[in-house]
């Protein structure tokens, strides 16, 4: 080995030994002479220190003005010996802040130009933009918080295949290169160079390869499988992530939600040597939508939703009454006076922070907010005139309102009041930091709808995705009452996996094709290969997939997947460190005839090997 040692393993108990250390030059200081460099690796810095008082060997001299000439991040090797920091230099925050290395001899081993940006971290520095970061990945990795994220998802991940292990599940890769097929998202799209006009997909999921897998008889199935989706950019979305993929058979859904459960479990304790609370909590779709205002539930703070639509639908009040003429909701968060800040008379928060609630809500396209607070005196707010005391009295009762509570109102449309009310809820919870100190919390989610109706279409579509098994086998009755045995596993608010027992019965998966619109052709076009595995004994069977990118980072507290993945795309979707997506040189596309297919006219010889 080059070294003896890393730049972040040595400590007082190897005081006097001779080491090599190897690493990046962070910082250089010149001390009158004495010469004092800090090493960096990916596990810490250490202190290498030139002191002609300390070696009068011949050479030395001449060591220290060739030192003097490397520049900061270039790569050295230190020989020396280790030995005590001076009194009162030791550096606390530092692993090795105790000890120093006397160098007796270095080599420069690369020399580095200077860097784009500075990646030492310090107290109270700025980051660069993240556009500048990810085009010098490979120096972003060198900043000491990137390397223990990537760390962290290693422990992670390794935890979760030995959990895995140790229940008897079979690690198995499925294609890259797969059919394209109507998923939900768009697919990337690869030509075929030996049969021109047709063209793979990258997978959005190994959802029919796994499912075929217990078709054939594996039983336990899992991989870290590579995703791709073409879609529209946010913060926990790259159209290339990776899931921690399962499958199941001659189980049901307790089974699988235990297994993930113990799988985390696991993890949990290995990496954080805690225990983590077991069974998770089960929330209906249906309570989700109307407690939380979302499908993806944090329930570790309260301000739940309430329906009030009853209640006000005789109140003298313009707003409520014209959108309840059109069959709209009214629903009202109650913000307790305990979890405001301050505690002032008003409740902490004041006619500036609800006028601000108000703009916020506007701008959010809500239309507004409504509200009233409660005194000694009963609600008061400017619309309580238009509120009976009979009305205001039930208000109180069903919101369970005290003194200093405000009770906010948002009205609207079914869906839009609800999703409204969840994005309320987020903002009051970060602004009145209702989460802080709290432990992280999953919820699975449960009792979901088999299909959904597009809000601008109409069209009826699967509620998660096709595969998905319909309650008792049952398709019967009003198609938007179907339910399906899907679940999904939130964390802090997030989905972090969806998974479903899956429809076994071709025959019952053949007619789930068909309510979704899709003609006899198009089933047997996309669908007829996997149908016909199902006609072969497929047994009963279901699994989940994990993201692994967005767990990682919800548990590390990062804004974006991007901070948990080695070299991620940006917001655009572009590689900026390699320039991807960028053009191809026509000869390959030649090759590929995808000049002829877009209208070009070329000879036979233009595709000539």
């Amino acid at each position: 080995m080059m070294r003896t040692h890393t730049c972040g393993e040595l400590r007082s108990s190897d005081i006097g030994k001779d080491v090599t250390i190897a690493g990046w030059i962070r910082f250089s200081r010149d001390h009158g002479g004495v010469l004092f460099f800090d090493v960096a690796d990916t596990y810490g810095i250490t202190q290498a220190v030139y002191d002609p008082e300390s070696i009068t060997a011949d050479g030395y001299a001449e060591l220290g003005d060739i030192l003097k000439t490397f520049s900061r991040e270039s790569v050295i090797k230190v020989v020396g010996t280790v030995r005590n920091r001076v009194p009162g230099t030791e550096d606390c925050r530092n692993n090795t802040g105790e000890v120093e290395v006397l160098i007796k001899t270095a080599e420069l081993l690369n020399s580095s130009k200077p860097l784009p940006f500075e990646v030492a971290e310090q107290k109270g520095s700025m980051l660069p933009s993240e556009d500048l970061r990810l085009k010098y990945r490979y120096l972003d990795l060198r900043r000491h918080v990137m390397a223990e994220n990537l760390r962290f998802r290693h422990s992670v991940v390794t935890s979760l295949r030995t959990a895995l292990n140790s229940r008897g599940f079979t690690e198995i890769e499925t294609p890259m290169l797969v059919r394209s097929t109507p998923e939900g998202a768009r697919d990337f799209i690869v030509p075929s160079r030996t049969s021109p006009g047709d063209f793979y997909a990258l997978p959005q999921s190994p959802q029919m390869y796994k499912q075929m897998l217990m078709v054939g008889g594996m039983d336990r199935y899992f991989q870290l499988a590579r995703c791709f989706r073409d879609e529209d950019s946010r913060s926990d979305r790259q159209p290339e992530f990776t899931q921690i993929d399962m499958e199941m058979s001659f189980v049901d859904m307790s089974d699988i939600q235990e297994t993930i459960e113990f799988m985390l479990s696991e993890m949990w304790k290995n990496v954080y040597g805690e225990e983590l609370k077991t069974p998770f909590p089960r929330v209906s779709f249906y309570d989700a939508m109307h407690k939380y205002g979302t499908d993806a539930p944090d329930i570790r703070y309260g301000l739940e939703l309430h329906d009030v639509t009853e209640i006000v639908r005789n109140a003298n009040y313009e707003i409520f009454k014209r959108i309840l003429s059109k069959n709209g909701k009214v629903e009202c968060v109650n913000v307790k006076a305990e979890y405001t800040k301050g505690g002032s008379e008003e409740g902490g928060v004041g006619r500036n922070e609800v006028d601000r609630l108000i703009e916020w809500a506007k701008s959010q396209g809500m239309g507004g907010l409504t509200w009233m607070r409660m005194t000694p005196e009963g609600l008061q707010s400017n619309i309580v005139k238009y509120f009976s005391d009979d009305v205001k009295d039930a208000l109180v009762a069903e919101m369970d309102a005290k003194d200093g509570d405000l009770l906010l109102y948002l009205a609207g449309s079914e869906i839009a009041a609800l999703k409204a009310g969840g994005e309320l809820r987020r903002k009051l919870a970060a602004d009145l930091g209702l989460l802080e100190g709290k432990p992280h919390q999953f919820v699975w989610l449960v009792d979901c709808p088999l299909f959904q109706k597009d809000s601008a279409t109409g069209q009826i579509e699967a509620f998660h995705h096709m595969f998905v098994c319909p309650e008792n086998m049952d398709l019967s009755g009003e198609i938007t009452d179907i339910r399906g045995l899907s679940y999904d596993l939130v964390l802090d608010g997030s989905e972090i996996g969806s998974g479903s027992m899956r429809c076994h019965d071709p025959e019952v998966q053949h007619r789930i094709l068909e309510m979704i619109g899709m003609s006899e052709e198009k089933i047997q076009d996309e669908f007829g290969f996997f149908i016909e595995a199902l006609s072969f004994g497929a047994p009963p069977h279901g699994g989940i997939a994990l993201g692994v990118d967005r767990l990682i980072s919800l548990l590390l507290g990062c804004e974006s997947i991007r901070d948990v993945i080695a070299f991620p795309k940006n917001k655009k979707f572009q590689s900026l460190v390699d320039g991807a997506p960028a053009s191809v040189e026509e000869e390959k596309l030649s090759e590929l005839q995808l000049l002829s297919l877009a209208g070009e006219d070329f000879d036979d010889s233009d595709f000539e090997e």
